[in-house]
């Protein structure tokens, strides 16, 4: 009995340490660009991997990260323009997970009660060409996230210079 105990014991440890490992497993998995509720699981491995914060790789300036957040929404929309799809009128919730040197991984989003009708599969499409075409300029020593709310025109103050 004490030889079972023992080996249960082992086994328990070998088990916790090889999903410690396993951290971004279901992770790579996930589409590049989901709706927030589609794939709750790997959704939650996101936020616990990319645990750190655009406020916070940005040295908790509030400025630097407002700076960052609406040049990347400014970025969306000139990029809508330059392939021609209309953004106008979109509102969304949208949680965008980035790598250390600012490339975007994933995208998960909701679209607003109040968005103008839209085809999520035509936005899903539109998120997952951006992210091939655009960088968050940001040196990070960790993944990192950002939660917020979008809504395109962006009227936000307009940045002509980022910081790095």
């Amino acid at each position: 009995m004490k030889n079972c105990l023992i080996v249960f014991i082992f086994m328990s440890f070998g088990l916790a340490a090889q999903a410690s490992h396993s951290g971004y497993a279901g992770v790579d998995s996930l589409p590049k660009v989901f709706l927030i509720g589609e794939h709750d699981k790997g959704y939650e491995k996101l936020n616990l991997t990319f645990d750190e914060v655009l406020l916070s790789v940005c040295d908790n300036d509030m400025s630097v990260a407002y700076e960052k957040w609406v040049a990347l929404l400014i970025g969306m929309e000139n990029y809508a323009d330059q392939i021609k799809y209309d953004i106008k009128g979109v509102k969304i919730w949208i949680n965008i997970f980035f790598e250390k040197d600012g490339t975007i991984k994933h995208i998960a989003y909701h679209l607003k009660p109040s968005s103008r009708n839209i085809k999520t599969e035509e936005l899903t499409a539109f998120f997952s060409s951006f992210m091939n075409h655009y960088k968050l300029p940001i040196k990070a020593n960790s993944r990192f996230s950002h939660y917020g709310s979008a809504s395109f025109p962006t009227y936000g103050k307009r940045v002509t210079t980022v910081r790095e």
